[in-house]
């Protein structure tokens, strides 16, 4: 189940759900411990503001400024389920909402972009290394083609 938390105001939660559940159904988790099937995992999306992103970017990331998603990866799983919990992401609307401006399209597909981006995060994908990055901005871009935005395009991080 995608949980989602609105901290901020957002017109269309579904668009949310659906980037995320779209990013577990056609990409391949990199590393090891995904050995479940990631329709039956469990994740949160949480709509918030700089200040948030900001204190938690200080505080896991030593980066003390505010950043448009964080995600992090969790491999616990619910104890009296079972079900994986693969972890939080946390996108700051005031920040996407001046993204999509500056980028010239809306702001729902900006945070679709981020949703994906930040699930793909929790499926063991990062963009530190040139090759980990290609690997990354492919997957990512497949899934954007498939919501029908492939026009948006993450700025370069």
């Amino acid at each position: 189940m995608i949980y989602i938390e609105l901290k901020q105001d957002f017109s269309n939660t579904a668009l949310l759900e659906q980037a995320a559940r779209l990013t577990l159904d056609t990409s391949t988790p990199v590393g090891s411990g995904f050995d479940f099937d990631l329709a039956n995992a469990d994740m949160s999306i949480v709509l918030t503001d700089d200040a948030q992103l900001r204190e938690l970017n200080r505080e896991y990331l030593g980066i003390d400024a505010p950043t448009d998603v964080l995600s992090f990866p969790s491999d616990e799983e619910d104890p009296e389920t079972g079900t994986p919990y693969l972890g939080d992401i946390l996108i700051s609307i005031p920040r996407a909402a001046q993204q999509a401006q500056a980028a010239g399209h809306p702001v729902e597909a900006e945070v679709q972009l981020l949703v994906v981006h930040g699930t793909l995060h929790l499926l063991g994908h990062d963009h530190a290394e040139a090759a980990e990055k290609a690997r990354m901005w492919q997957a990512q871009s497949e899934v954007m083609a498939k919501l029908g935005l492939s026009h948006i395009k993450v700025q370069d991080a």
